[in-house]
């Protein structure tokens, strides 16, 4: 089976709903509602050129505690009134916030389950875990804000045979966003980065876990990381990054996880390929990231991966032909691979 994987970071598709969960349009409600209903028209056109098989979404649309409103219910619904047939929706976990981990999926190539890992002794994602994020040999409690969605990928129809395994997160921000003193931002840097590596631990944990039991899973690691190679002092203070923590140990080449993209190269700009960017806390310059990533284990049989980043120099025409949509859509730029023998 040929499929094409996509992850895309949204930026707040809550906002593209209204309060009861239907989509807002261009032509009706106030203006900032008309705005959000032109920008997923703008959604609507990116994915429907990636026509991906299926759609992996950070900051998707809220899901209540209480289940009356749910990511996959709101998605399902603005699939179909802009255009995007054929596809059905699932969610994970609700998060304690309103951005949610979610996917659309072409109903007739591939069927979508949340599958949680519930055993306490393998630490399940919407629990607490130990972890020693320091080497101090000494663990300490963290828990995902957002937890990771488990996604089982199986044939459609009753009973199809799983075929992949997928794990989509959005990890902790490393992003400062009040107002502090030096000393005080380089508390909250660290903070921030610990926890950040102990999220990632954890996912990576249960990656060892799977493929301890299925050394020939397919496994797909996905999602807005908010980490790169290299990107910063601190992965150098720390002698490592959340990506490369993903990955795995070095000293169990097996397992380890491979990226689709080539290594990003640092230039004048930031880094290349990107898939982000964000401003400089001290130069105030707008730098280009790559903080979204997907990984996959070593059966995966790759066949070709690219950011859909306009501004790229290799960006090939029908991305540079969606160059407004994919800069006003979101924040990030989709991320898309295309995977055989699944």
């Amino acid at each position: 089976m040929n499929l094409t994987i996509a992850l895309y970071n949204v930026e707040w598709m809550k906002r593209v709903f209204k309060i009861d969960g239907t989509p807002k349009t261009s032509t009706a409600g106030s203006t900032a509602d008309r705005k959000e209903g032109k920008r997923s028209e703008m959604l609507a056109a990116v994915i429907a050129a990636i026509d991906p098989d299926i759609l992996c979404i950070v900051e998707g649309p809220d899901t209540k505690a209480d289940l009356s409103k749910t990511a996959s219910q709101q998605l399902k619904v603005w699939a179909s009134q802009f255009g995007l047939s054929g596809y059905d929706a699932v969610n994970g976990f609700a998060s304690p916030g309103q951005q949610e981990l979610c996917a659309l999926y072409k109903k007739a190539k591939v069927k979508l389950s949340h599958k949680p890992e519930k055993a306490i002794s393998k630490h399940p994602f919407n629990q607490s875990f130990l972890v020693d994020t320091t080497d101090s040999l000494i663990k300490e409690q963290y828990k995902h804000y957002r937890p990771p969605f488990e996604i089982q990928v199986r044939k459609p129809g009753q009973g199809g045979a799983e075929v992949a395994r997928i794990i989509l997160a959005h990890t902790k921000s490393k992003g400062i966003f009040d107002n502090v003193d030096l000393a005080r931002f380089e508390q909250l840097s660290l903070r921030n980065r610990q926890k950040l590596y102990a999220e990632c631990f954890s996912i990576r944990e249960r990656c060892d876990q799977w493929l301890k039991a299925n050394p020939s899973l397919k496994l797909l690691v996905m999602g807005d990381i908010n980490d790169g190679f290299g990107l910063d002092y601190y992965e150098q203070r720390f002698r490592r990054s959340a990506v490369e923590i993903l990955l795995g140990d070095v000293w169990k080449p097996e397992k380890i996880l491979r990226h689709v993209l080539p290594k990003p190269k640092v230039g004048k700009y930031g880094w290349t390929p990107s898939s982000s960017s964000f401003t400089d806390k001290v130069t105030e310059d707008r730098v280009n990231v790559l903080i979204d990533h997907i990984l996959v284990s070593q059966s995966v049989k790759l066949t070709e991966a690219r950011v859909w980043n306009p501004y790229l120099r290799d960006a090939p025409q029908e991305v540079k032909d969606l160059k407004e949509e994919l800069k006003k859509a979101s924040d990030h730029f989709p991320v898309v691979a295309k995977v055989t023998g699944v």
